[in-house]
């Protein structure tokens, strides 16, 4: 029952901090609290945002392979018009000397139109086939998020069910007790009971009273740090519909007959991972290829003495295509230090997916062993809880009837309460070894 009240206590430290706004009521199941939590827990919905960014990354991957087309316009106001040496014999004068002379015209305008295409681009094509693998590979970043978050609410809502018969549990005892406290003044009034017996049922009551306060507000710093995990508004009434019973901790729990590594979210993960460095190995190799490209361009330009250019006169055109082939030579080797890199990597993430392998072998054997004791456990306690509650009823009947002392009540009611304590943590560890087993085996 201790597991996750650390946890339970820094979620609800952080709702301090939000605003206050107007109360709402949610009943929801488990089932109803997952998805509601899938919608509005900050983890989920940055996970979420991160499929969209690597999407607009792809986008900028496709980019490459299609054509990029600008435009240009100019106009130079020459303000002192360059000035060219020309032997002066053209005008003559003698031959050896130079004539300084200003071509051109005070005003020039240009405006044209410049067209890209990667005709053929290794590494382009590459950065193309893997774009389908990081989406992938983000989306199952995201599902792994959204598994982590969901474990994490079945154990709290668990918990918080429980707690409901944890309380249940102590209000019967102080029921019980009040009942033995009416009959213990009755039977002090006749002179069969010391003041002293009334004075220790006293005690015993006023302990019951405090065990359910303390229960009653870790019950709400549940319920508090559930709905901070949720991404609920921590001032919004949240009611737990759902129950759990003994038979539904075990029920189907234990089938691996149809398990697989692939399963796990991590295992495929891995595998997303290693295709991905594969596509950096065929992306390095293919370095080596000439990339090849096509261009063109068509561009009007005019000169004049006045700027007048939208009055008429003359624009002179020019135009083209091209195609541009780049081979690459040498590099230093710096190609195939990247490839030799790449497949490194690849091997590092081939060796995390055989380490992950035996990792996953050993969660489930783990989680499964902890399920078949906290099982047995929590129908030992069960049996052991209604036992300790009919030695309670025996041992108080012996007491009204003037055969028990003080010290055996109480001894029965001490034994009664910690019975109920133990069938409480050992349904609650019942269900977390539940949840824990399946996640491992990717079936959460």
């Amino acid at each position: 029952m201790q597991r996750l009240n650390k946890i339970i206590a820094w979620i609800g430290l952080t709702a301090l901090s939000f605003p206050a706004v107007a109360q709402e009521k949610h009943e929801f199941s488990l089932q109803q609290t997952l998805d509601y939590a899938k919608k509005n827990n900050v983890q989920v919905k940055n996970a979420l945002l991160d499929i969209q960014i690597q999407e607009q990354t792809n986008r900028g991957i496709t980019a490459g392979a299609l054509p990029t087309l600008s435009g240009s316009a100019a106009v130079t106001d020459y303000l002192k018009i360059p000035t060219t040496l020309v032997p002066a014999q053209f005008f003559g004068g003698p031959a050896g000397t130079f004539e300084a002379v200003q071509f051109g015209t005070k005003y020039n305008a240009s405006g044209g139109l410049s067209l890209q295409q990667t005709l053929f681009d290794g590494q382009v094509f590459v950065g193309l086939q893997a774009r389908s693998t990081s989406i992938s590979l983000v989306q199952k970043a995201e599902e792994i998020t959204e598994e982590t978050i969901r474990a994490n609410i079945h154990k709290i809502y668990y918990q918080l069910v429980v707690s409901k018969t944890q309380l249940e549990l102590i209000d019967a005892n102080i029921a019980r007790l009040e009942k033995l406290q009416h009959d213990t003044k009755a039977m002090y009034e006749n002179g069969f009971r010391e003041k002293l017996d009334m004075d220790k049922l006293d005690v015993q009551m006023a302990n019951l009273q405090t065990e359910k306060q303390s229960t009653l507000n870790s019950i709400n710093n549940g319920y508090l740090g559930l709905k901070v995990l949720m991404g609920m508004p921590a001032k919004d009434l949240l009611v737990l519909t759902d129950s759990v019973s003994d038979s539904q901790v075990r029920e189907g729990a234990l089938d691996l007959n149809s398990f697989n590594y692939k399963d796990r979210r991590d295992y495929q993960l891995t595998q997303l991972q290693i295709k991905l460095n594969e596509y950096n190995v065929k992306r390095y190799k293919l370095s080596y290829i000439p990339v090849l490209s096509f261009n063109g361009s068509y561009t009007k330009n005019a000169q004049r003495s006045e700027f007048d250019f939208f009055k008429g006169g003359d624009w002179y055109t020019t135009s083209l295509i091209g195609l541009n082939l780049s081979i690459p030579i040498f590099d230093g080797f710096a190609k195939d230090a990247n490839i030799k890199k790449a497949k490194l990597q690849v091997k590092q993430y081939q060796n995390q997916l055989d380490a992950l392998k035996i990792t996953i072998d050993s969660d489930i054997e783990t989680a499964r062993n902890n399920f078949t004791v906290a099982v047995s456990t929590m129908d030992y306690q069960r049996k052991n809880m209604a036992l300790a509650e009919n030695v309670y009823d025996q041992t108080k009947k012996k007491y009204e009837a003037g055969t028990g002392n003080t010290t055996d009540i109480n001894t029965a009611e001490t034994d009664l309460k910690q019975a109920q304590t133990n069938y409480i943590n050992a349904v609650y560890s019942a269900i977390v070894a539940k949840v824990d087993y399946l996640k491992a085996t990717g079936k959460l």
